[in-house]
């Protein structure tokens, strides 16, 4: 309703003055039609039972006109390209065809036809001898171009105006449901490409230097799971505005390369949207404009009654250095995204040959990664730990082994984060922990001396609501004392969301099982917040323990939390013991128990099976003779 009521922009081109001060009298408010509308206001008014209704009616149905006088054919083509550069296109161009002695009304429409192809075009002639199918051929295409005859009635000309102002408006309603987001109002995917691929053609005559930014907001899901989509459209909208302002603002032709032009912003899906620099002086400016979209973004939000901070992972694609094209230079910047935002969210990155390479062996990890549960090719190994006050094997830890035909035995840290990202880790850890409880109670049904199995969590399996349901079943189902199984849980997780890892971990711990937090010290969490947390073991990250025989800071560190730990009642396990100067050290601390290649590698489960029973055979042996015996 409120296009519809917008006037409609009418060019009026003609040389003569009378002609042109009758299109005056039929297109704009003047006093006689003023009085006209202050009448029939008065005989709504006394005659109409609800006079408010009638004027509303009235207002309406009321069509207005804001229209523009040109003498001359030139002056009228730079009236079109200045409405343009203003984003105020003219609907109708009214165009007399002789304008002596200037240039034609032909010379006219054809120039204003190539500055604006949505232009509806009336050409207006008193002679006959104007062909239609030939003016048709010099101002494409043909139902885009009508024609008047001189003289005409003004009832012909309004009509005229509106029917043709209607048409103007519905195509350019189309135009923008088929080429815009409707969401945030930006170009969509396709309208991106078009501007991308008109931007690559001028790069190549100029022989200039084109960057394609590609913008992927951090964590945006998590945003819509917990706040629900209706604050996810806000938050979209909010950071079109900004992407807008930013690249507004100080107007950089130059680096930013006509940043106020539409179709240089656009809404790929989703969150991910694209930035198009073209006519960049350097590679250096497409960084910069970079860091300032991110500085913009990383501003607070608030949402109704949420503060949101949003972070933008950016990949930099450049013409013509890596690519020629529209697509090999988007899929190239989303590469580049997608390396960013693994090295660290909230940054932006260049594109490299080399991420070519990386995101193949990505993608064909992710690939065979589908249905390898099905293949049976995965496995588990047991890392024993022992308690370095007695020497005995206190428990071990399940680690999870692939072994691919293709890529042969792919490392844990390739494959995990790959499991994350696509969700397959559910399944993965669920058959993990399903293995790993089934192995410790055939080695308990045997006798062997089995403490406690370990079993890591991953985030997105601690973030489901029946997790702990899942454990329960599994623990049914195998049997499985659950005082002998430890889930381990990593300190990021944890205090990701800590309101809900507290509710998560007393579910757990009802289950009668205890919780040990993986990787701690290396995040941000403090022993003041591990109040809040029931867990049973805190596991010392392997960069300290490495260290402790040469960096002071960290053997510092390491003491700390094994004597806080002890105060809190926590037990501690110390990772990545690899030399006898660090048991030592962890010994001199009374730290309960430490794993490392040095105690012993991850075994499998024949091999891990034969060392507890050499274990349980030692009887009353000294910690020393035990530990080498274990060590070998």
């Amino acid at each position: 309703m409120a296009e519809r009521n917008t006037p409609i922009r009418v060019l009026v081109v003609d040389d003569e003055p009378e002609i042109r001060h009758a299109y005056k009298q039929i297109l704009c408010d003047t006093e006689v039609n003023l009085e006209m509308t202050g009448f029939h206001e008065l005989r709504s008014r006394l005659f109409r039972r609800n006079p408010t209704e009638g004027l509303r009616q009235a207002a309406t149905r009321a069509t207005s006109f804001e229209t523009v006088f040109c003498q001359q054919a030139s002056e009228a083509v730079t009236a079109v390209k200045e409405a343009l550069a203003r984003n105020e296109p003219f609907a109708v161009a009214f165009i007399d065809m002789r304008m002596p002695p200037g240039q034609d009304g032909v010379w006219a429409a054809t120039r204003m036809r190539e500055l604006d192809p949505a232009l509806e075009i009336v050409i207006c002639t008193a002679y006959s001898d104007a062909d239609p199918g030939e003016i048709g051929g010099y101002v494409p295409p043909e139902d885009k171009l009508s024609y008047l005859q001189k003289p005409f009635h003004p009832h012909e000309v309004r009509q005229m105006t509106i029917a043709l102002g209607s048409k103007w408006r519905a195509e350019r309603r189309i135009v923008r449901l088929a080429y815009f987001d409707t969401l945030t109002g930006l170009p969509n995917r396709e309208q991106s490409r078009n501007r991308l691929i008109g931007a690559l053609q001028a790069a190549k005559e100029k022989n200039g230097l084109l960057a394609v930014l590609y913008l992927d907001l951090d964590n945006f899901k998590r945003v819509n799971d917990t706040l629900g989509h209706a604050v996810g459209d806000q938050l979209l909208c909010v950071v079109a505005d900004r992407l807008r302002s930013s690249l507004r603002y100080g107007g950089e032709s130059g680096a930013g390369g006509g940043s106020s032009r539409p179709g240089d912003i656009g809404r790929l899906g989703g969150d991910e949207f694209m930035v198009l620099l073209p006519n960049l002086r350097s590679t250096v400016d497409a960084g910069g404009v970079a860091e300032r979209l991110i500085l913009s973004l990383r501003q607070p939000i608030q949402l109704v009654s949420n503060s949101l901070v949003v972070t933008p992972s950016i990949g930099i694609a450049l013409y013509p250095q890596d690519g020629a094209d529209a697509e090999t230079l988007l899929r190239n910047a989303d590469l580049a995204m997608y390396f960013a935002k693994r090295r660290a969210p909230g940054t932006f990155a260049f594109f490299d040959v080399s991420m070519n390479a990386s995101a193949l062996h990505r993608f064909t990890i992710e690939e065979q990664l589908r249905g390898a549960l099905e293949r049976n090719e995965f496995s588990l190994q047991y890392q024993p730990q022992f308690d370095v006050r007695t020497g005995s094997i206190s428990g071990v830890e399940a680690l999870l082994r692939w072994t691919n035909a293709e890529l042969g035995a792919v490392s844990p840290l390739e494959f995990i984060p790959v499991a994350e990202e696509t969700g397959l880790i559910l399944a993965i850890g669920k058959w993990a922990l399903q293995a790993a409880c089934q192995q410790a109670q055939a080695w308990r049904d045997e006798g062997l001396p089995l403490q406690r199995m370990a079993v890591n969590v991953s985030g997105r399996q601690f973030a489901l609501a029946d997790y702990p349901q899942e454990v329960a079943a599994i623990l049914k189902e195998t049997g499985l004392d659950p005082a002998v199984l430890e889930l381990e849980i990593t300190e990021s997780v944890v205090m990701a969301d800590e309101a809900w890892a507290e509710k998560a971990i007393k579910e757990l711990k009802a289950l009668g099982i205890s919780l040990a937090i993986d990787d701690f010290g290396t995040g941000y969490s403090s022993f003041g917040r591990l109040r809040h947390f029931a867990v049973d073991r805190l596991k010392i990250d392997r960069s300290f323990v490495t260290s402790i025989t040469d960096h002071s800071d960290d053997r510092a560190i390491a003491a700390a939390i094994i004597a806080m730990s002890r105060s809190m009642h926590i037990h501690v396990t110390a990772e990545g013991v690899e030399n006898y100067p660090q048991l030592a050290f962890l010994q001199e601390q009374e730290c309960q128990d430490a794993q490392g290649f040095l105690l012993s590698r991850p075994l499998q489960a024949d091999a891990a099976r034969e060392l507890l029973r050499r274990v349980g055979e030692l009887g009353d042996a000294s910690r020393t003779q035990r530990l080498r015996i274990i060590t070998g």
